[in-house]
């Protein structure tokens, strides 16, 4: 797929990159990464002063009104940048909410007073979002959740989440399915927080007779899986922006490493079966790229049958991708590869991470075969 990006976007790339250069060096980052919180206020600030967040908003809502194509390079960016700020858990939830007309937070967000995150994963459920044993009964004229959710990405760190309950059916039923904001301020919310292997924040949050209102509703009562499943289709496709990007890093950081490092008394770099294994995970970069943009470009524009197909297609593509470009980095550059103190690793964890969000491969690469005209050969 040709895609080309404009001047604008361009120079919004670039803008990103200098930034990520100048104030968020590998060493700011494990700074960060150590910290109480796990994340920088400042930095999530610099990114909503670059406008990043705001493209995530609706014009109507205070926001730049970006296209996932715009969101697509911010993530992209993020992921050359290996930056740990709760951006992917924010622009995910402003898309929950988008999609249901919540433009009352949106506003919030636009303005820079909170971060949102998505409480979307149980226990028991694996990747199948919509097995949901987290309750919400109508009291009176709102509403009574109880339940728990697991590895909500930033969960600690949000002001409020998006989080999926059931209303009625079966725990696996896709009807019965209601979406709700719900403010982090809340009485009745347990959360707690821990470091994530690839560095950043996660949270398990419970509920016990949390009340909230009937304003709190994203969409309609019972309704809800189509918002959640295309609202996360989005997030796969942001999630497979940032695994490329982390992967061409960790593409041009190996390189470097080949030509560098000696051994007979010569750069190994010039030894032919790593020649080839370096041309290798060029390949599956870019195939994962090409895959990417077609995903980014249509995810929120496509009929979702196509949605579904192109979105499972890409995260099945770049989970190969990732794992091959990330073992070969690791083992090219041997022991060390393997140490805190050398960026690969940190490379190698966080699309070890990616690979397990929102649907793995194998999970994927069924919901793919599942759809009405698949034609195995």
């Amino acid at each position: 797929m040709d895609f080309r990006l404009s001047e604008e976007q361009q120079q919004f790339s670039e803008s990103l990159q200098r930034w990520i250069e100048r104030d968020y060096s590998f060493e700011d980052r494990k700074e960060i990464l150590y910290s109480d919180t796990g994340v920088s206020t400042r930095s999530f600030n610099a990114l909503g002063d670059l406008g990043a967040i705001a493209l995530a908003i609706p014009e109507n809502a205070g926001g730049l009104g970006g296209s996932s194509e715009d969101l697509m390079i911010v993530m992209k960016e993020l992921g050359r940048g290996l930056v740990v700020e709760p951006y992917f858990a924010t622009i995910l939830a402003c898309d929950f909410l988008r999609r249901g007309g919540r433009t009352d937070v949106l506003e919030q967000v636009a303005a820079g007073s909170v971060k949102l995150a998505c409480a979307l994963n149980e226990k028991d459920a694996g990747h199948e979002l919509f097995n949901i044993t987290t309750a919400a009964k109508k009291d009176g004229d709102g509403y009574v959740i109880n339940g728990a959710k697991c590895a909500v990405i930033h969960g600690a760190q949000a002001s409020g989440w998006v989080v999926s309950t059931r209303t009625s059916g079966a725990a696996r039923d896709e009807d019965g399915i209601t979406l709700f904001y719900v403010p982090a301020s809340l009485e009745g919310s347990k959360v707690t927080d821990y470091r994530t292997f690839d560095g950043l924040r996660a949270a398990n949050i419970e509920w016990a007779n949390l009340r909230v209102p009937a304003s709190a509703m994203i969409g309609e009562e019972g309704r809800g899986w189509e918002t959640l499943e295309a609202a996360s289709d989005f997030g796969v496709a942001m999630l497979c922006a940032e695994a490329v990007g982390a992967m061409e890093a960790a593409n041009a950081q190996t390189l470097e490493y080949l030509k560098t490092r000696k051994q007979f008394g010569v750069p190994i770099g010039t030894f032919q079966v790593l020649q080839h294994r370096m041309a290798d995970m060029f390949i599956h970069a870019e195939q994962a790229k090409s895959i990417t943009v077609l995903a980014a470009v249509k995810v929120n524009s496509a009929p979702a049958e196509e949605r579904r197909k192109l979105v499972s297609a890409a995260k099945v593509r770049v989970g190969k991708a990732l794992q091959f470009v990330g073992q070969q980095a690791i083992q090219m550059h041997g022991g060390m590869g393997m140490t805190n103190e050398m960026p690969i690793s940190h490379y190698f964890k966080r699309l070890t991470a990616i690979e397990m969000t929102l649907g793995n491969t194998d999970f994927h690469r069924s919901r793919f075969t599942r759809q009405p005209d698949f034609m195995a050969v």
